[in-house]
């Protein structure tokens, strides 16, 4: 029963400190809208806004499937091969230093204005998580237990099998959470530097427009798809690793 009131209550506590916010700031909705006005603009604009939504989230789970697959794919390279450890791992480091603001012109204009650049971007944004998360679990698989297989006479894929990758998993959770919460990030940035279509783009449009009932309606539209998206996975990764129990000091 609480699992199901402390989400309303939450919800019902942000929208009483909005609405005192509204108030607060003079009740001047060109700066903030009033939390029923934004409701009401959502039910009346509720085509414009789903039809912008399904693009926006088409990006966001196509750059989300996209990325964890890289990533996973791409720490099991760093792990199995030393050379490319030693040469790949400190590019991947300092990939993270370029400000993703600074790629999104580039990806639009080598990519264009459709799907492939929004994709392109939010695979940038998740990839770097997975890949260290997931690379950080496979380097730290406990050595007793992989000099115990060689004892036994498993190969190297058996004990990445059968021992690495399965104590790599609560690893891979952490990372795969952390991309489910940051992967409207990158299709939203490539939104507003280039598109036709979009959550990211009807928001640039209605803010040069002052249109901030709409603007909240979009940002409340992500950030409900952006906790659902993580309530999934974190539900996911709950039943791939039910061998790891929580602990609550």
């Amino acid at each position: 029963m609480m699992r199901v009131l402390r989400p309303v209550i939450t919800l019902a506590g942000l929208l009483a400190l909005w609405q005192i916010a509204f108030h607060v700031a003079g009740e001047r909705a060109y700066l903030l809208p009033a939390p029923l006005d934004t409701l009401t603009t959502a039910i009346d604009r509720a085509d414009r806004l789903a039809h912008h939504a399904l693009i926006t989230f088409g990006e966001i789970l196509l750059g989300f499937g996209f990325g964890v697959a890289l990533g996973m794919l791409s720490a099991l390279v760093l792990v199995m091969w030393a050379p490319a450890r030693r040469w790949l791992l400190p590019l991947l480091v300092i990939s993270q230093a370029i400000p993703v603001f600074a790629l999104a012109p580039l990806l639009v204009l080598w990519l264009g204005y459709g799907l492939s650049s929004k994709v392109v971007m939010a695979v940038l944004i998740i990839y770097f998580p997975v890949t260290t998360a997931f690379l950080d679990g496979l380097r730290r698989t406990d050595p007793a237990w992989l000099d115990m297989a060689r004892v036994m006479g498993a190969g190297r894929g058996a004990m990445l099998w059968h021992i690495r990758l399965p104590a790599a998993l609560p690893a891979l959770a952490s990372g795969l959470r952390v991309a489910a919460a940051v992967a409207p990030i990158g299709a939203v940035v490539g939104e507003w530097v280039g598109s036709s279509a979009g959550l990211g783009f009807l928001m640039l449009h209605a803010n040069a427009r002052m249109q901030i009932d709409v603007v909240f309606a979009a940002l409340f539209l992500l950030a409900a798809f952006a906790v659902a998206l993580y309530a999934l996975v974190n539900a996911l990764t709950r039943r791939m690793v039910p061998w790891q129990a929580e602990s609550n000091a």
